[in-house]
């Protein structure tokens, strides 16, 4: 048993063979290695000792990022530049600088790889040895390690990171640079989101969150999706769009889409990036090209930026929607009569018999268009109706000769404009029994003024 022989033992080998058998309390060699050993030296003990403990501490302190275990992207000087420099505009990156035989290192990478586990697709994760690049390193200030660069997107700039080497921290950091686009939406800007650019997606995320989550940011600036769909985010509070879009239990995501959004689909897989991403990415690929001119040969506007009437279950009757969804084109008009704003339960209400009367009319080639009206508004019409009461309803005939039908509330107004009421006026219209009165000279009353609604809404903050 000479020492090239057992330098041909792996490290495992050798240290099992040199600690194996040892009794209790004893720190000697093995029984099997006493008596080979009395033979040597002392120079040859002290250097098989040496060899068998350099193997161990070896072993132990070396960090190795290996791509089929890591989440972690491992670059080198010559390609930081194109990882993570020439995205600086657009992507997140972290930078962690670390030594190979540092112990400190070693115990720091399964926290690092659980960020790139957290992080992956939505921020870059990146690492780099300064045993194999020393000079990159210095350049950067780095004294010790581990240490980690953040590098949020342009124009802020790059910053040594100062917090807890752990996961959560290292994580949170990250999250908080992420750009959000996703548009918070409420009562006053829905419908003018859901109608701006009409040939990209939109996708909702419904929530019980006051801000959105990381990977809803992550989304809303990827950067095709940057181009080619758009965001919102809801939350629980807003009950009229929560039942509007029938939404039962938190977090849900709807995605809306088609030329007249009439497409409406409800996310079913995982809650995590990348499934999120690939059904988004199903239906975003059309979003170029929804720019055209305005009839007077003006500015670009989005097909529907200034119709948000069109794609409205029940649309609003003003001075800009009025042709469009009543007085050109087939048909009576149903207008619903309020001293304020439509509800959520009366949409549904005036949704229900809109369904019920199509189909009761699809064999007599009649045609009812449903809408409502804001009396507290347009004053000039409720002179010209004169309800007895609100709210109430008219159908109206917008045809050769303008006239319309009113809902009879009876002598004491025991009736009222609700389900039953507008249901017993449809009858008489389609009956053959309604009253129908001209509008005097045959002139429309005057629309009243109102100011253009803002296209968007406000971005969430981060």
């Amino acid at each position: 048993s000479s020492l090239p022989a057992l330098a041909k033992l792996g490290g495992g080998q050798a240290q099992s063979l040199f600690f194996a058998g040892r009794g209790r309390g004893s720190f000697g060699p093995s029984a099997e290695l006493v008596a080979p050993m009395a033979t040597m030296g002392s120079l040859r003990r002290s250097v098989l000792l040496l060899f068998v403990l350099a193997l161990n501490g070896a072993a132990a302190a070396k960090v190795q990022i290996e791509a089929m275990k890591h989440d972690i992207q491992q670059i080198t000087q010559s390609n930081f530049d194109g990882v993570i420099g020439k995205f600086r505009d657009s992507a997140v990156s972290s930078l962690w600088f670390f030594k190979e035989d540092s112990k400190a290192d070693a115990a720091f990478l399964d926290e690092y790889n659980k960020v790139a586990t957290d992080m992956k697709g939505m921020a870059k994760i990146c690492a780099i040895s300064c045993t194999d690049w020393p000079v990159f390193c210095d350049k950067q200030g780095i004294k010790e390690t581990p240490a980690i660069m953040m590098y949020p997107t342009n124009p802020m700039p790059a910053f040594k990171y100062e917090g807890k080497l752990e996961t959560k921290a290292v994580s949170a950091k990250v999250a908080r640079f992420i750009p959000d686009f996703a548009t918070k939406i409420d009562k006053d800007n829905v419908d003018a989101f859901m109608t701006t650019d009409p040939s990209k997606p939109k996708v909702l995320l419904f929530s019980n969150k006051k801000t959105p989550p990381t990977i809803w940011k992550a989304l809303s600036s990827e950067t095709v999706f940057k181009r080619t769909a758009k965001f919102g985010f809801v939350t629980e509070d807003q009950k009229d769009i929560v039942a509007r879009f029938k939404v039962k239990s938190f977090p849900t995501v709807v995605m809306q889409r088609g030329s007249k959004a009439e497409v409406r689909e409800t996310y079913k897989g995982e809650m995590k990036f990348t499934a999120l991403k690939d059904w988004v990415n199903l239906h975003s690929e059309s979003g170029m090209g929804d720019k055209v001119s305005s009839a007077g040969g003006g500015k670009e506007e989005s097909v529907e930026e200034a119709k948000p009437w069109l794609v409205q279950e029940v649309p609003e009757l003003t001075a800009k929607s009025h042709n469009d969804i009543c007085f050109k084109g087939e048909g009576l008009c149903v207008i619903y009569l309020k001293d304020g704003d439509l509800s959520q339960q009366e949409t549904e209400m005036l949704t229900g018999l809109s369904k019920k009367f199509t189909s009761q009319l699809s064999d007599r080639g009649a045609k009812m268009k449903w809408m409502w009206m804001n009396l507290a508004v347009e004053a000039e019409y409720k002179k010209l109706f004169e309800p007895a009461v609100l709210p109430s309803a008219v159908v109206f005939n917008p045809h050769k000769r303008l006239r319309f039908a009113k809902l009879d509330h009876g002598e004491d107004n025991e009736v009222k404009g609700d389900e039953q009421g507008l249901t017993n006026l449809m009858d008489k219209v389609l009956g053959g029994d309604a009253r129908f009165k001209i509008v005097p000279g045959q002139k429309l009353p005057s629309w009243a003024a109102r100011q253009a609604g803002a296209a968007g809404g406000k971005k969430s903050e981060l």
